[in-house]
């Protein structure tokens, strides 16, 4: 196979699905997508042995793809995080190309969602345990754009709100990581860049050349709240945008679900019941919590759940009229590693979820396989 690229030292995690499929050096496939690293000798093997396949996304961000439904977010994950970083990197370099990258970027994701809705939330879901920033940035656009579109907003400011997803915390990127891993208190030092955030973020982007105002309105505005506890300004009521209550419900929720040194994540059933209290708390203005809490369902596609008949399965998509949802059974009764996967319908009796599985490493599953993508 062409065009392999051998993997670089802290490419991969030990506890996270892989990001893209590991071939040897004659094109063989080692491990596919989704496997999950389990010790440090699996780990150096793969250094030693294994290789990758780089994509690039070179569309320009006036065109769609000429097949949407070709759109696979688990083969574009790992290239949308690169792509991503990258646009990130423009803007705090002040590069003439940081906007459009940016919107290539947001278009991409958009369409990526609207071909294969339910993959795209599985994406949240299943890298949900201890995301990079990165990954929580992408989790937030992916949500945005889902809870916009439920919510009622059109293709235009859907697609600022996505934009202002990537870039709200590209303020507290070089910082985020470290303080995620840390179970201290926060100085006071960390304490006024996260405030500050907002207003940093905003003028980077301006220094980029970037000024669309709905935009810096959207980041200047996420962290205030409706009953005027929030920051910078302590706005309240309606002079805070639903843009920008939107994307700070995005990033609730995915706080709520991702694995911090100081606390633990909630179980997406947990975090649903803090999106509901939120509709009712005077932080948010109720419609947007409710938006959120309709795209995830009670079970959100990624979620792994233990079944009536024992069996732990991945739910794939989300009810469809008076069936579902639907998930695809990986591991049996006894515990034992089905070699396939069974789809289950979980309005069925036997199939119905009985609890919410929080697994410190997710179990290594096929996401091409068992979302029906070759």
């Amino acid at each position: 196979m062409e065009n392999l690229v051998r993997i670089a030292p802290g490419a991969l995690t030990i506890g996270k699905p892989l990001p893209w499929t590991v071939y040897d050096v004659d094109g063989n496939v080692l491990l596919r997508q989704g496997y999950v690293i389990h010790n440090d000798a699996q780990l150096e093997q793969l250094f030693e042995r294994g290789r990758f396949l780089p994509r690039k996304i070179e569309r320009p961000p006036e065109e769609a793809p000429e097949d949407v439904r070709e759109l696979n977010p688990f083969a574009e994950y790992p290239v949308l995080l690169h792509t991503l970083e990258s646009a990130l990197k423009a803007v705090t370099d002040q590069d003439p190309s940081a906007q459009k990258r940016l919107l290539g970027l947001g278009r991409i994701i958009d369409q990526m969602c609207d071909a294969s809705p339910e993959a795209s939330l599985a994406l949240v879901h299943l890298y949900s345990i201890e995301p990079t920033i990165h990954e929580q940035i992408l989790f937030y656009a992916i949500l945005c754009r889902f809870t916009a579109r439920q919510f009622g907003l059109d293709e235009k400011r859907t697609a600022v709100l996505i934009g202002a997803a990537l870039t709200a915390n590209l303020a507290l990127v070089p910082i985020a990581d470290k303080l995620n891993a840390s179970n201290k208190v926060l100085t006071e030092d960390q304490r006024a860049v996260i405030r500050k955030h907002p207003v940093r973020s905003i003028q980077a982007l301006k220094d980029a050349g970037i000024t669309n105002s709905l935009l810096m309105k959207i980041i200047e505005q996420h962290h205030e709240q409706a009953n005027g506890n929030g920051y910078p300004f302590g706005l309240s009521g309606t002079e805070i945008r639903g843009e920008a209550e939107i994307l700070a419900l995005a990033e609730r929720y995915v706080a709520s679900i991702t694995r911090r040194a100081y606390r633990r994540r909630m179980k997406v059933t947990e975090a649903r019941k803090l999106i509901t209290n939120l509709a009712g708390s005077g932080v948010f203005r109720p419609a947007i919590p409710k938006a959120l809490l309709k795209v995830l369902t009670d079970y959100p596609p990624g979620t792994l759940v233990k079944l009536q008949n024992e069996e732990i399965a991945v739910i794939v998509a989300r009810p469809r009229s008076t069936r579902g949802p639907f998930a695809r059974a990986i591991i049996g009764p006894r515990g034992n590693r089905y070699n396939g996967t069974f789809e289950r319908d979980c309005s069925r009796l036997e199939y119905g979820i009985v609890d919410v599985e929080m697994p410190e490493v997710m179990p290594s599953m096929d996401f091409g396989q068992i979302w029906g993508f070759h």
